[in-house]
């Protein structure tokens, strides 16, 4: 079935001596069940692992806090390995034989997607940390998202293009879930922006190697820029191959790569690549005025002090959608499933490490294009350009 862990977070650190009466008759109360299936293991680890150690840490926290209406959390984590059956598996465990009483996952579009029709059926809250738009368009009644879609990014991108006189684009894409849905809204925002798209290519994420496909873009007359969609380790590998055969025009990856591990897989090849980013992974340096600035400066600081690794984007997602489901659950005063729904779908002004989330019954997600910031990697890291 594939590996999983599944954590009772309630138990943890049984024999310490808990601070107040709350924490204490916490214990004794029936958990709230929260599931989830990510990818922990597989070509999209690199998401799915901090995504999982974020979700521990601050269950955690919220535990020794005393939980919320007096009642622990329990955790229950699966990892689907990226594989779209499994992820459905896992989520139809998790409501049917676990009885989560909301589910956060998976990882990737792909994973999602292939848990949706389950969480519509089952009736579960379902929130996403992919960045997909089909996840919430069109809008579904029980699934929500926290990070910024496809087509934010592909707006965000082709923007930048256009205000360095760039008319005429290659793009290249993986040929699954983030990477097809990056193709369409690209080729349509493209479209609607006046750019013209002169080379499409495509690739698999096993693909070791993407010379050939780069190569036909390269000799492709009047292409400008590059524009690459996909996550996991396949940006790294178009960017290493770019650069091998010698291409000078600007590299654009979208929000998929927004991890530092991107940039160490690519090497110095990643020098001058810009990407759109939520202001988490360049904290340091949004304005002082930024309502964002406090939220991602406190959450990069506990999460690098704790797990001694530098945050990603993907590690803020969870965050962002588990104070979401716990101030619903607050608001609705139980874990009533209909109850817990709506209030999330209310949820009005919650800045976090994505930017600020209004949600409403026509938008599941509740972000706005100003949530994200252009950034370049220089000097293997990332500089805030707006």
């Amino acid at each position: 079935m594939g590996r999983f862990v599944r954590w009772r977070a309630f138990l943890l650190g049984v024999g310490a001596v808990w601070a107040c009466l709350g924490a204490e008759a916490a214990i004794a109360a029936d958990p709230i069940r929260i599931g989830s299936f990510l990818s922990v293991t597989g070509p999209a680890s690199f998401l799915g692992e901090p995504e999982k150690k974020t979700l521990e840490l601050y269950v955690e926290r919220a535990n020794r806090d005393g939980g919320v209406l007096g009642r622990p959390i329990e955790l229950i984590i699966y990892d689907d390995g990226g594989a779209g059956e499994k992820a459905a598996t896992f989520a139809k465990r998790l409501a049917d034989s676990d009885k989560v009483d909301v589910l956060i996952g998976g990882t990737t579009t792909g994973t999602t997607m292939a848990a949706v029709p389950m969480a519509e059926r089952a009736k579960v809250p379902l929130i996403s940390l992919a960045a997909g738009i089909p996840i919430i368009d069109p809008v579904k009644s029980w699934v929500f998202k926290v990070p910024h879609t496809d087509r934010m990014a592909a707006e965000k991108v082709i923007l930048d293009m256009k205000k360095r006189g760039i008319a005429k684009i290659a793009l290249i894409s993986e040929d699954a879930g983030f990477g097809k849905s990056g193709h369409d809204q690209t080729v349509a925002v493209a479209r609607e922006n006046g750019i013209e798209i002169v080379a499409d290519e495509v690739y698999s994420a096993k693909d070791p190697d993407v010379t050939a496909q780069l190569t036909k873009i390269k000799n492709s007359p009047g292409v400008q820029a590059v524009f690459n969609f996909g996550a996991g380790q396949g940006p790294a590998i178009v960017t290493r191959n770019f650069r091998q055969l010698g291409m000078t025009v600007p590299l654009y990856q979208s929000h998929g790569v927004a991890s530092k591990d991107y940039i160490r897989l690519a090497g110095e090849a990643a020098e001058g690549v810009r990407l759109p980013a939520a202001g988490l992974v360049v904290a340091a340096q949004l304005a002082a005025t930024d309502p964002q600035k406090p939220v991602v400066t406190a959450f990069k600081s506990e999460y690098e002090k704790t797990f001694k690794s530098e945050v990603s984007t993907f590690a803020g997602h969870p965050y962002d959608a588990l104070q979401i489901v716990l101030a619903a659950i607050n608001r609705a005063g139980s874990t009533d499933k209909a109850k817990v729904r709506d209030e999330i779908e209310k949820t009005s002004g919650y800045v976090g490490t994505a930017g600020m989330v209004s949600m409403s019954p026509t938008d599941h997600m509740g972000l706005s294009p100003s949530a994200f910031h252009m950034v370049e990697v220089r000097k293997g890291d990332w500089v805030l350009l707006d």
